[in-house]
C-alpha cells in the first residue's frame, strides 16, 4: 500500500516522529515522507493512507504568525534551536486549503509539550478535523508525541511513534480488506 506522510516541523521533532512512523509502517508500505512545503496535492494520488502531523503552537495548529515567532526564537543567541528545512514555508493550514476532497484512510499526529492536553493544546485534533472535512476517513484517533521544555523529544517517543505506525499499517490493511 502506498502511504504518504506529510509533516510540518519547526525544530525537527515532528520530522523525527514522521520518519519513525514511516519506520513502523514497514516495508510492505511504499511510504513517502515529505515536508508540507513539498507536498503537492498530486502526491496523494493513489495513496491508500495519508498521515499528517505538525507541532502544537499556542494550543493548536500553527499559523503564519506562530511559525514566524518560532523562527525568531531559533535566531536568538544561545537558544540552542535550529530551524528545520522548510520551516519558513507554508504550514499544514495552507496545505489543506489547496486540497481537493479525498476518499482515503488517514491519521493525524502532533508534537506538543509534556503536560495535560487541556493545558498544552493539541494540533492533532485540528488536523483530524481538517482531514475529515476533506473527505478522509480516520484510521486512528489523533495522536500526540511529547517534547520537553528544552524542545527535545521526550525519551521513548520515537519508539512510540514506530509502534503507532505499526498500528496504522494494521488498521489500513483491515480497511483495504473490508473494501
Amino acid at each position: 500500500m502506498r502511504t504518504v506522510i506529510v509533516y510540518e516541523s519547526m525544530y525537527g521533532n515532528t520530522r523525527a516522529i514522521a520518519e519513525a512512523i514511516a519506520g513502523g509502517l514497514g516495508p510492505e508500505h511504499q511510504t513517502v515522507v515529505v515536508p508540507v512545503a513539498q507536498a503537492r496535492p498530486e502526491l496523494l494520488d493513489g495513496a491508500g493512507l495519508v498521515v499528517a502531523g505538525g507541532p502544537t503552537h499556542v494550543h493548536g495548529l500553527s499559523r503564519a504568525s506562530t511559525r514566524h515567532a518560532a523562527a525568531e526564537a531559533a535566531g536568538q543567541p544561545g537558544s540552542g534551536l535550529t530551524l528545520d528545512p522548510g520551516a519558513n514555508g507554508p504550514g499544514l493550514r495552507d496545505w489543506f486549503e489547496g486540497l481537493d476532497r479525498a476518499d482515503t484512510a488517514a491519521a493525524a499526529f502532533d508534537t506538543r509539550l509534556e503536560g495535560p492536553a487541556m493545558v498544552t493544546g493539541r494540533a492533532s485534533k485540528a488536523i483530524a478535523r481538517m482531514l475529515r472535512h476533506h473527505g478522509f476517513s480516520l484510521a486512528a484517533d489523533p495522536e500526540s508525541f511529547l517534547v520537553t521544555k528544552a524542545n527535545r523529544l521526550r525519551d521513548g517517543e520515537e519508539d512510540r511513534a514506530r509502534a503507532w505506525g505499526r498500528q496504522l499499517a494494521s488498521r489500513a490493511a483491515e480497511k483495504v480488506a473490508a473494501g
